[in-house]
């Protein structure tokens, strides 16, 4: 049986950039003073109607007008399949319950926020919308969250399950976790300008949060971003261990290094961790043109997705941003893109998509 192959047919994002209804990312601001980036909100009456949105968490909007922008997008009415991943869920929410639970010593709590408060609300809510009956899974697994949906949307399609799969990626700050982040060292001390990605020397992150989705399918069309080839992830690997991680990922792939037209990293800023992405940027990838993002989307447990949605773009504008350039070089076509992500070391992704 022949595998089907798996298309991005439609992509939608709302993120700390206006990275809806614009071409790609023109309208993109490199902040240096934020150590937390927040969301560019869009209209949102303009997909939910205004009583329900005062009652939906900022992580299940946006997911909710992200998708509908990647259906439009794709030109579908509904899909067989909705797969998200998220790290952190509707936090806010979840922070709402805890704080009502010491607020009133336990007593007379209202269940609303603890039931919108589960990781899988924002999958649920796009279903309700589009009245979805098909399969509806969540992934939470911290920084592969994303990743494990994708090779989720990606096997269904390959065996048929599915012609059609919404897949995203989603997460909200919240502002008591955003604290904790900063006492334990993952988010930027505040007050440590300028906070920039690519010669930092302190460690945590800068934070964001977003919902990135996308429409995958199995037959090529006129809106046709990309072909995904490949996604695996790593749970642990050793800095030293990383480049021959990655050459064997693009031989199983029937790949050479030179077949990598852009090579997008996850620099987040984090001093601890930035030899993961160099020993493969200065080395084995010297000649290729390089890309990074947290800088625009700020560090989160689905900021790959983030990424995906960039380097779709690249491959249907052809054109690299200034903005999102790690080094200067340049290739005439850019046909086939490599991402690389991890987190703290941990939860490594790799994944291939080409024209």
């Amino acid at each position: 049986m022949q595998l089907k192959k798996t298309y991005i047919n439609g992509i939608g994002c709302i993120s700390t950039q206006k990275t809806f209804d614009t071409v790609f990312l023109e309208e993109a601001v490199h902040n240096h003073d934020e150590n937390v980036l927040k969301i560019v909100p869009p209209i949102y009456k303009d997909f939910i109607s205004p009583a329900a949105a005062r009652r939906m968490a900022k992580g299940v909007k946006n997911g909710i007008v992200a998708s509908a922008i990647a259906m439009k997008d794709a030109n579908i009415e509904n899909v067989d399949a909705i797969i998200t991943g998220t790290g952190l869920g509707c936090i806010e929410d979840s922070e709402k319950f805890l704080k009502n639970i010491l607020d009133n010593n336990e007593e007379f709590l209202t269940p609303t926020s603890f039931i919108q408060s589960t990781h899988n609300t924002v999958g649920a809510q796009i279903a309700l919308l589009q009245q979805c009956k098909g399969y509806n899974f969540t992934y939470v697994n911290g920084a592969v969250s994303f990743e494990s949906a994708l090779i989720d949307a990606k096997m269904q399609i390959e065996e048929d399950e599915a012609q059609s799969v919404l897949v995203g990626g989603v997460d909200e700050n919240g502002d008591y976790t955003t604290a904790l982040f900063k006492l334990s060292g993952r988010i930027k001390p505040d007050n440590q300008q300028p906070y920039n990605l690519l010669d930092s020397d302190t460690s945590g992150a800068v934070y964001g949060e977003g919902a990135s989705f996308f429409v995958l399918e199995n037959e090529r069309k006129k809106t046709t971003y990309a072909e995904i080839l490949d996604v695996t992830i790593l749970n642990t690997l050793e800095e030293n261990e990383v480049e021959a991680e990655t050459l064997s990922f693009l031989k199983a792939n029937n790949l050479e290094i030179s077949d990598i037209d852009a090579l997008v990293l996850g620099f987040d800023g984090n001093v601890d961790f930035e030899n993961y992405y160099r020993n493969l940027g200065e080395n084995s990838f010297a000649n290729t043109p390089q890309l990074y993002y947290k800088h625009l989307s700020g560090e989160y447990d689905t900021a790959s997705a983030f990424a995906l949605w960039m380097a779709a773009k690249v491959l249907k504008t052809q054109e690299i941003p200034e903005i999102i350039k790690v080094n200067s070089v340049e290739k005439l076509a850019y046909k086939t893109i490599l991402l690389y992500n991890q987190l703290n070391g941990k939860n490594h992704s790799f994944t291939l998509i080409s024209k």
